[in-house]
């Protein structure tokens, strides 16, 4: 992949820095409001994207350069601030019964966020299906890297179950079920491009956010809690929405190989959500204590953030929308044609 597009000055700032290998400009600093700002999202995806795929056209070694690292700081610190300040009702009022699995189980089943994929089920044309791949490809092109990082800063049986989880996801020693591997494959089947990042262009602020938020937690010894938080909120609200979502797909038409990336974590994420909530989460808490608020936090974020997406998606799909242009991708022109249908499934 090569340094993208710039959004504004501070991701046209990063990409300079990648392309020639100058140090940013020591005027060059974090804005007030981050989590919102779709220029200061994607010079936090470019940062991080250093510590996974990098850009082929970036020059030298800049994964750790001072400058890059002073302004990823900055950005962390005041996305950090903008969710907590956005969780922080839900995480206060938590339940606290003494079984924290249970109150994370219980906390996920209160929300009442929309539902992108109920709608994906009954409602969706082929074209909103699509816009939904490719916005979700930003994720599952490189489905749990994020989390991999906590892996050496846990310990026993917690590091045991994360890396059960993980092992499931990088495909249980079978590179072609790597999870990334089957999106790529129903991108494929679908008549899209399942190169990686090919959608990072399209993507929404929400989704960018979505994305960075699980770096600034797993990349961060000290929000181990919040990182392992979010991923059992993640799994746990991901099973009965994916099969509704693989109906959805079958409705529209599509091939049953773009379906089988959503069907293959139905019953992948009835199990890790089991994991994730009771042996990582609950494991840890009871490891080590202090993380309790910091696991709430990591749950209420990543509902807060599917809320998110989830209420302009589906405002961006609603029928007064549509007739004024408006899809839920930037940058593409409305009236986007029926994709051809790629590999048979």
């Amino acid at each position: 992949m090569r340094v993208p597009e710039p959004r504004g000055p501070l991701s046209e700032a990063v990409g300079a820095a990648l392309r020639t290998g100058d140090p940013l400009p020591t005027h060059v600093a974090a804005p007030s409001a981050v989590l919102d700002d779709e220029d200061a999202q994607l010079a936090l995806w470019m940062l991080f994207e250093l510590h996974f795929r990098g850009f082929e056209d970036a020059v030298g070694d800049r994964e750790w350069g001072p400058d890059l690292l002073r302004l990823r700081g900055g950005l962390e610190a005041g996305m950090e601030q903008e969710l907590r300040a956005a969780t922080r009702a839900v995480v206060e009022a938590a339940p606290d019964s003494g079984d924290l699995a249970e109150d994370l189980f219980a906390l996920v089943a209160a929300d009442d966020g929309p539902s992108v994929a109920s709608y994906l089920q009954r409602h969706a044309t082929r074209e909103q299906v699509l816009e939904f791949l490719r916005q979700r490809s930003l994720y599952a092109l490189k489905e749990s890297d994020a989390h991999s990082f906590v892996l050496g800063r846990l310990d026993g049986p917690v590091k045991a179950a994360l890396a059960e989880i993980q092992y499931d996801e990088y495909g249980s020693g079978r590179p072609e079920r790597l999870h990334s591997t089957l999106y790529a494959d129903a991108l494929d089947a679908a008549g899209l491009d399942s190169t990686y990042g090919a959608y990072l262009p399209e993507v929404r602020v929400e989704t960018l956010a979505a994305n960075t938020v699980q770096a600034v937690f797993g990349m961060r010894r000290r929000l181990r809690g919040a990182a392992m938080g979010f991923l059992a909120a993640f799994e746990t609200t991901s099973s009965l929405p994916c099969r509704k979502i693989a109906t959805g797909i079958e409705r529209v038409g599509l091939p049953a190989a773009t379906a089988e990336y959503f069907s293959e974590h139905v019953e992948a994420d009835a199990v890790h959500e089991q994991v994730a909530v009771r042996d990582v989460c609950a494991g840890l808490v009871a490891r080590e204590p202090q993380l309790r608020e910091d696991v709430l936090f990591g749950v209420a974020t990543s509902l807060h953030l599917d809320a998110v997406t989830g209420a302009r998606m589906l405002e961006r799909w609603d029928a007064a929308s549509v007739q004024a242009g408006t899809t839920s991708l930037v940058r593409v022109p409305v009236g986007v044609p029926d994709m051809p249908v790629g590999r048979a499934s």
